[in-house]
């Protein structure tokens, strides 16, 4: 059985729908509130873009409407109205994108969904708040009432200053606003004034960089790509190592030797040293290092490690151990002599929990990886695996070239080339046999399923895990569509990931 549903508490921006503009600014821009929606909901948000209709619908919307106030103050007021219409939370400007640890300390605390006191944030600017309803009505009401109004073009100045707790700068918030764009980022600056829509995407395109590289820095130790019974399960795990390739390429950037504004210090990506991948038999519970599982049905896993075509009973009883997945991903975290029952408790915590979500996605070895990937990590991974940027050298043979390093002791054997087609061969037939809707395959499935038991049902949690956040996250973006005519949802054909993607 699955936990429960984890609740995402609601993370809201403000989107004038509005406004007119052209048809290339306004298709940037829900690019970059795209950009927004993926990065808070992979940081366990749930991201909601409010627009003029929730503003107008605010009656203190109508108090307003009688003053004469400039544009800027009736934009930053109207953000205010639609947020405490929805009852207080998170506001935060889709400029502001989560760049740390999933266990940041402010992350930990705005996922609570608990906020005692209206809330903003040092170095932010407008860029974060935080708090219940009772207290952004009193705020909006003290600044209706404001004298000053008339003359200001910034909530923050019509405020009441003891209104607001201010917090620290929060370490793990990157905000592109247009002064720390000019100051930092100037290439891009003289893009937005020169072309908005083409500079905008520039933009956009360095926020997603640094969502990657952060993401890199974070898991400075690596991927480890689980390959438990190493002999025969390179076939099962090559879609899990293409993942880790692709994670750890340069992410495509107008800046690439450029930081987020909230890491100064972050170490840049380079291409030709790129983040370890290692293929350990044994799950290791590392907070630096990302784990990529793939399980493999009890039956396709006592086909390929006997390299066996054709298995019957006999040779399951007599010539396989029970739960050999289970017992060796987990002999290193729980030693041996513990029972299928606890290894199967200690699988589900880091496949399911948050700590465990955050740090590992589990893959099933009999179905095609999931399309959403960039909602899991909160960046779009790349799709293509491209020159590491190694040279080698001109001169043609193998004895002039350097030799290749020794192979990482974790990593297990390594299959010929016969060996390999073998595999795949195996798998694909393995594949089909599952599919299968015939007597005598169905009652040696259920034989094999039977001597496997935490095998399987290891397998069926991590299948309906990855099957129940696809549902929960596709439900989402079509609840999203329904407002705002659609802006930041996604609606776009999605690339084609590689080979082994597109086969499994």
């Amino acid at each position: 059985m699955l936990p429960p549903l984890q609740e995402r508490p609601a993370i809201y921006t403000y989107y004038d729908d509005t406004l007119k503009m052209d048809a290339d600014r306004k298709a940037v821009e829900s690019e970059i509130l795209l950009t927004w929606r993926k990065a808070w909901w992979a940081h366990g948000f749930k991201p909601i873009i409010l627009g003029s209709q929730d503003a107008v619908n605010n009656p203190l919307h109508e108090e307003m409407q009688k003053l004469q106030l400039e544009p800027e103050i009736q934009a930053a007021l109207s953000m205010w109205f639609a947020w405490e219409r929805m009852g207080g939370g998170v506001l935060c400007h889709y400029f502001a994108l989560p760049m740390g640890s999933y266990e940041d300390s402010l992350l930990s605390f705005l996922r609570r969904g608990e906020y005692p006191k209206l809330t903003r944030y040092e170095g932010l600017g407008s860029g974060l708040f935080s708090g219940g309803k009772a207290e952004i009505t009193a705020a909006l009401k003290a600044a209706l009432e404001s004298k000053e109004l008339p003359k200001s073009k910034d909530v923050l100045q019509v405020i009441p200053k003891d209104t607001f707790s201010v917090d620290p700068t929060p370490e793990a918030i990157a905000f592109y606003d247009s002064g720390t764009v000019s100051a930092k980022y100037a290439k891009i600056a003289e893009a937005i004034l020169e072309s908005p829509p083409k500079g905008l995407k520039l933009l956009n395109q360095l926020m997603n960089a640094h969502l990657h590289n952060t993401w890199q820095n974070v898991f400075s130790d690596g991927i480890a790509v689980l390959k438990p019974l190493p002999a025969h399960m390179t076939a099962v795990i090559e879609p899990g190592l293409e993942l880790a390739q692709l994670l750890t390429q340069c992410p495509e950037s107008p800046i690439p030797a450029s930081c987020p504004p909230n890491r100064e210090k972050c170490k840049f990506c380079v291409a030709s040293t790129p983040l370890k991948i290692t293929t350990p038999a044994q799950y290791r519970n590392v907070s630096s290092k990302y784990t990529i599982g793939t399980l493999p049905h009890p039956y396709t896993l006592v086909s390929l490690n006997g390299m066996k075509e054709r298995v019957d009973v006999r040779h399951i009883r007599r010539n396989t151990a029970r739960d050999q997945y289970l017992t060796t991903a987990t002999k290193e975290l729980l030693g041996t002599g513990v029972s299928s029952a606890l290894r199967l408790l200690k699988f589900k915590e880091a496949v399911a929990s948050p700590y465990g979500a955050a740090r590992s996605i589990w893959l099933i070895a009999e179905r095609p990886l999931l399309d959403d990937l960039d909602w899991h990590f909160g960046f779009i991974v790349p799709r293509t695996i491209l020159d590491s940027g190694k040279s080698e050298t001109p001169v043609p043979g193998p004895e002039r070239r350097p030799p290749p390093p020794p192979p990482d002791p974790q990593d297990g054997p390594v299959p010929d080339e016969k060996e390999l087609p073998r595999e795949r061969e195996l798998l694909e037939k393995a594949k089909a046999f599952l599919k299968s809707t015939k007597a005598g395959h169905k009652s040696l499935r259920e034989a094999v399923e039977a001597w496997n038991l935490g095998d399987m049902e290891a397998w069926r949690f991590a299948r309906a895990f990855l099957s129940r956040s696809k549902v929960e996250r596709e439900k989402w973006n079509e609840e999203e569509k329904k407002y705002g005519g659609g802006v930041g949802a996604e609606t776009a054909v999605r690339q084609a990931w590689g080979r082994w993607f597109d086969r499994m």
